[in-house]
């Protein structure tokens, strides 16, 4: 029996564009739900990181005018990945981040960009490569919100679609005068289309249309649902509720390996944990806090954001430093809260340090060197960071949100009576809650039996993409089948 077709489309992967953790889902699944007979290909712009990295790439198809002019599709190899490159010069040839301008302004024509990713999803869905015509087109985020759309306005049946959120907070709206541009039709502008409060609504488009829709984590499908965090969208998942699944992240469980890590001061593995104690002081070095084995060291890999709650760990940081520990952060985002973080590592230097940006070097020495990781967020779809800390033994204290709560069984009495818990939740999401889980995460630290059982449990829960990709291979084969003559 021939494998099952899935072209899975998004505007980045990892490790070629990386902006967030959608590039390590869209990464890592292609070769997960391979092992369980998926052949899947995954359509992703052609910004110059991606062109440079097409090793054996053939040209398959061409566009005399796509969203203002001439494209072609090349498929090839990068990273190990089988991609289908969308070479349009127009839209993507520009350095740097593929969203916004060094300025920090949107690109202004984010609309026609990615728009001609949702097009060209539904032209291979039509056979416009007759050797690969997925029989299921998986899109991720908004920029591949207009794939159900321009399948659903084809004219023709086109193949079964699936729309992944990963964060319903980004959402992609632009002005309705555009509608004619990107290529819809005029009755694709309304309520049960593409019409987003006078606005195209490029994730709401998706989730309208759609057959499947799923979230990054069983708690984020409730949550999205209510108008507390439903983003304006709630009433849509509410009336699509039966079409909605939460299907866990996984993380690449080979890069994610401190066993190989090639990044860390020592490799360990859970059967040697006290192999990982030179990371400590490694860590400590590298951003000049005090070099201290006694001292507890926080990390932190974080966007910083609201949304991240790292406005609340500022606030924090004196309670942090008053109880001994210290605190390792990499990250970057608001410029207001870079600032903040920069200023209060002058202050408190040798115990608090900040490294603004994004190293995965730097990434992994922290899950190694740290002794827990912080994710105080306010809402999390599923979050990554707090998976790789599990791995490498860094105990996530994390917030009782979305997929947190679905990943970190809090080491409460009655958990630790059980042998259960992997790490410590707290809510609501509050400083003072935060405050209240570090002096608990301290306090289990100093109970050294009890810290060793945790983080060998931690180390040993399953964070791959095996269990995952089961889920996804099912509902690939079952939105297929509906579509069976």
């Amino acid at each position: 029996m021939a494998a099952l077709k899935v072209l899975s489309v998004a505007s980045e992967v990892f490790p070629l564009v990386k902006t967030g953790g959608l590039a390590d889902v869209v990464g890592a699944l292609p070769p997960a739900v391979t092992r369980e007979g998926i052949a899947m290909r995954t359509l992703v712009p052609g910004y110059p990181s991606i062109l440079d990295a097409l090793r054996n790439a053939d040209a398959v198809a061409s566009f005399a005018r796509l969203q203002g002019g001439p494209a072609r599709l090349l498929a090839g190899l990068a990273a190990g990945l089988e991609l289908l490159v969308l070479d349009a010069p127009h839209l993507y040839a520009r350095p740097g981040n593929p969203y916004v301008r060094a300025d920090g302004r949107e690109w202004p024509d984010n609309a026609q960009r990615f728009a001609a990713l949702g097009d060209c999803a539904a032209a291979l869905g039509r056979g416009l490569v007759p050797s690969f015509v997925p029989d299921v087109i998986h899109a991720h985020d908004w920029q591949a919100g207009l794939a159900p759309a321009f399948v659903r306005y084809g004219g023709t049946l086109g193949p079964a679609t699936v729309m992944t959120v990963h964060n319903l907070a980004f959402q992609g709206q632009f002005p309705r005068e555009l509608l004619a541009t990107i290529g819809l039709p005029p009755h694709a502008y309304a309520i049960d289309g593409v019409e987003y409060h006078g606005t195209i609504g490029y994730l709401k488009a998706g989730l309208a249309l759609a057959d499947r829709i799923t979230t990054v984590s069983p708690t984020y499908a409730a949550e999205i649902r209510t108008s507390e965090a439903g983003m304006g969208l709630d009433g849509l998942l509410r009336e699509r509720a039966g079409v909605l699944t939460g299907i866990l992240n996984g993380i690449d469980d080979k890069v994610w390996d401190p066993a190989v890590d090639a990044h860390l001061a020592q490799r360990y593995d859970a059967r040697h944990p006290a192999q990982r104690a030179p990371n400590k002081p490694a860590l400590q070095a590298r951003f000049g806090l005090d070099v201290d084995a006694g001292s507890f060291v926080f990390g932190v890999v974080s966007r910083l954001t609201w949304q991240k709650g790292m406005d609340l760990l500022l606030e924090a940081l004196a309670t942090l430093v008053d109880s001994g520990a210290q605190l390792a952060l990499l990250g970057s985002g608001d410029a207001a809260l870079e600032q903040s973080f920069i200023a209060a590592a002058q202050r408190m230097k040798g115990r608090v340090a900040a490294i603004i940006g994004y190293d995965e070097d730097l990434a992994h020495k922290i899950q190694a060197g740290a002794d827990a990781l912080l994710v105080p967020s306010r809402f999390e779809p599923c979050g990554l960071t707090q998976l790789c800390a599990l791995r490498y033994g860094a105990i996530p204290v994390v917030a009782r949100v979305g997929g947190l709560t679905d990943t970190v069984v809090d080491a409460n009495e009655m958990a630790l009576a059980a042998r259960a818990g992997t790490g410590v939740q707290f809510a609501p999401v509050t400083r003072e809650r935060l405050e209240l889980a570090m002096h608990r995460t301290l306090a289990l630290w100093h109970e050294r039996v009890t810290w060793r059982a945790l983080q060998s449990r931690a180390m040993a829960t399953e964070v791959g993409w095996s269990r995952p990709a089961k889920h996804y291979a099912a509902l690939y084969r079952a939105l297929a089948g509906s579509r069976a003559p």
